[in-house]
């Protein structure tokens, strides 16, 4: 669609949107808004900055009905401020029709005055999960009317562990709502968000840039007693956030994450000897982006789900093709430029030319002195985990603890990354540089008013 106009929107629309500076649709607007529009459920695959929020945000005042003073539209986001940056744009476009109230329901502020605002009524809810369900469990809040019913950013939402409470809000939801579902990723777990919660949706993807598959691939011959030297060097030549290695054995694994350790480097080994505990502790660690560097085994690497993996290190070639292609595969998705890097003594030769016979290419071999002349760089993680010594079996939910670090430790939402949940731990990765003040607060404060101890993970 090249114009608002031709998308059938209501004159009075139409004038607002000219008069807030929308000329012609974005893509996620051209492509999501007229099943949106036509009351079909909807699940758009869009990046932030793509005009998502005005996608369903049209969509939702234009069937909006005034007069019927109900919540009619309910739209759940990850944090407080992207909720608040939602309600701002909604109330804008509002200004189509008369006396639209918008509510802002989150959490890290007093309950209160929002059930004061609640008992007044509204026509459009924004709020986190944690704070919408506290209120559904009060009786304050009613969809028995809801229409539309958003989940904006819902990748990161389950990122944050909010899948109980999504499912348990939208459990208390008419059946015959229409739900929009717009998400950066399209991971295992909203395909079942979808499956379950939406009736036949629309289906819109759209292309951030580059959409294929690109992956270049490295090859170094080195001595066995180089191995180490190689990786921190291959760690500090492409600077990942997120790096997987694979070794053969449980000891190469153990041996190369702690010499990796000695080195500066933020490394953690995954592999069958591990119990579970520090099996999660790992992988909660590596996926919030808290620990830079997983050497695995190809058994313990099996089912990783890990987005974003710029650089993949065989620490020496694996034992067939269809293992090294399965490995190399983890990098390069999502259209994103991938690298994968095979190390290989002189002993180890065979193994990669059976590799080049079963892909009928010749392998990229690279100046190895080259390599080992990259000074040690290590990369700093972004993230840092913080345990709380409370889970689910303590009534502990991910609603509690954004609530205590974005209210009493007043650290921002965007600054606060993965929250994963176990029966009697948490884990919350925490931006580095507010890390500390995070942990002090919250050993000075309350979750779910009580004490609990934290410490880093």
């Amino acid at each position: 669609m090249s114009s608002f106009k031709a998308l059938g929107l209501s004159e009075s629309m139409l004038s607002n949107l000219e008069r807030l500076g929308y000329t012609t649709p974005t893509p996620v607007q051209s492509q999501a808004m007229p099943p949106a529009l036509a009351g079909n459920d909807v699940i758009a695959m869009a990046q932030t900055g793509s005009g998502k929020t005005a996608a369903f945000g049209i969509p939702l005042i234009e069937t909006l009905q005034p007069r019927r003073f109900a919540v009619q539209s309910l739209v759940l986001c990850p944090t407080r401020e992207l909720a608040d940056q939602v309600a701002k744009a909604l109330r804008e476009l509002a200004r189509a029709k008369d006396n639209v109230k918008v509510l802002t329901l989150c959490g890290g502020v007093p309950i209160g005055p929002q059930i004061g605002s609640l008992s007044h009524g509204a026509h459009i809810v924004v709020g986190t999960p944690g704070r919408v369900e506290d209120h559904l469990r009060k009786g304050t809040l009613s969809l028995e009317q809801l229409r539309i019913l958003v989940l904006d950013e819902a990748d990161r939402m389950l990122d944050m562990g909010f899948e109980e409470a999504v499912a348990g809000i939208l459990s208390q939801t008419p059946d015959n709502r229409q739900t929009l579902l717009f998400s950066a990723t399209w991971p295992a777990a909203i395909r079942t968000l979808s499956e379950r919660f939406q009736s036949e949706p629309v289906d819109v993807r759209v292309a951030s840039g580059q959409t294929d598959v690109t992956i270049e691939e490295l090859f170094y011959e080195i001595q066995p007693e180089q191995r180490t030297r190689a990786v921190a060097a291959l760690l500090s030549r492409f600077q990942p956030v997120s790096s997987l290695v694979f070794c053969t054995t449980k000891r190469d694994c153990d041996e190369l994450a702690a010499e990796l350790g000695e080195l500066g480097f933020s490394a953690l080994s995954l592999h069958g000897d591990l119990d579970q505990k520090d099996r999660d502790s790992a992988l909660v660690r590596f996926a919030n982006q808290s620990c830079n560097v997983l050497v695995a085994t190809d058994v313990a690497a099996r089912g990783l789900d890990i987005k974003g993996l710029p650089l993949v290190i065989n620490a020496e070639p694996a034992r067939d093709p269809e293992v090294h292609t399965h490995r190399v595969g983890r990098t390069g998705r999502a259209g994103e430029q991938g690298h994968a890097v095979t190390l290989c003594t002189p002993s180890q030769g065979h193994k990669v030319t059976r590799l080049e016979a079963a892909k009928g290419t010749t392998a990229a071999w690279q100046d190895t002195e080259a390599l080992l002349a990259e000074p040690c760089k290590p990369v700093i993680p972004p993230m840092k985990t913080l345990c709380l010594a409370g889970g689910r079996k303590d009534k502990v939910r991910p609603g509690d603890v954004l609530g205590a670090l974005t209210g009493e430790a007043g650290i921002p939402g965007a600054a606060v990354g993965k929250i994963d949940l176990f029966d009697f731990q948490c884990f919350v990765a925490v931006q580095a540089d507010l890390a500390g003040k995070a942990l002090a607060r919250l050993e000075k404060g309350r979750v779910k008013g009580r004490k609990i101890r934290v410490r880093y993970a």
